[in-house]
């Protein structure tokens, strides 16, 4: 990893672990329903869970794609293609709703872990990770990429907890909700410049 990846991949986890999805729609009614400190084991089996698979899948594919250069770029492709996916869905989602995903109790952190394994979103930003922040793909850059993905998932996650029904009541302003879904939609797209600068190489 370079310093000119560096910072794109912090930008592109910070902006995938802080926007709407399952993880963090639960993490919201759990906060709201259990509060901080009962949602804690939640919250760290997300983070630990989603740093193993992106390591996990990293190493299965490095072999492969050292044998078969054409598969990245491929692999590249479609995972930008989520990304302005992924972008247009945060434009264009309305208020999140917590109350369908309310539990009789807090997430467990081994159902967490195991959850981003189902999860189709931690999978495709697992891939993405990997593909567009792990050119050299060593155990080391792939270790590396998953461990900076993994704390800086943790915290921004961590908000939907902290906030909780605030945040519910703040995103069901449709001012609010446009302005937030634009800059994390935004965010989202910039994060991919070092993937498209290293198409074709």
């Amino acid at each position: 990893m370079t310093y000119e990846t560096l910072f794109p991949l912090v930008l592109y986890a910070f902006s995938t672990s802080i926007t709407p999805g399952p993880n963090n729609l639960m993490l919201m009614s759990s906060g709201a329903n259990f509060g901080l400190t009962r949602t804690l084991p939640h919250l760290a089996g997300i983070s630990f869970g989603f740093t193993l698979m992106t390591v996990v899948i990293g190493v299965a594919l490095m072999d492969v794609l050292a044998a078969h250069p054409a598969i990245l770029q491929w692999l590249k492709v479609i995972c930008f293609g989520f990304v302005l996916y992924l972008a247009w869905r945060i434009l264009t989602s309305s208020a999140p709703d917590p109350e369908r995903s309310k539990r009789a109790r807090p997430l467990a952190f081994h159902e967490a872990a195991a959850f981003q394994w189902l999860n189709p979103k931690a999978i495709a930003m697992a891939l993405t990770t990997i593909t567009a922040y792990t050119q050299q793909q060593s155990v080391w850059s792939i270790l590396l990429a998953a461990s900076i993905f993994g704390l800086i998932n943790a915290p921004s996650c961590s908000v939907w907890i902290l906030l909780g029904q605030s945040l519910r009541r703040v995103l069901q302003r449709p001012a609010t909700l446009r302005l937030f879904n634009a800059a994390m939609a935004s965010l989202l797209v910039l994060s991919m410049v070092p993937l498209l600068l290293s198409l074709g190489t």
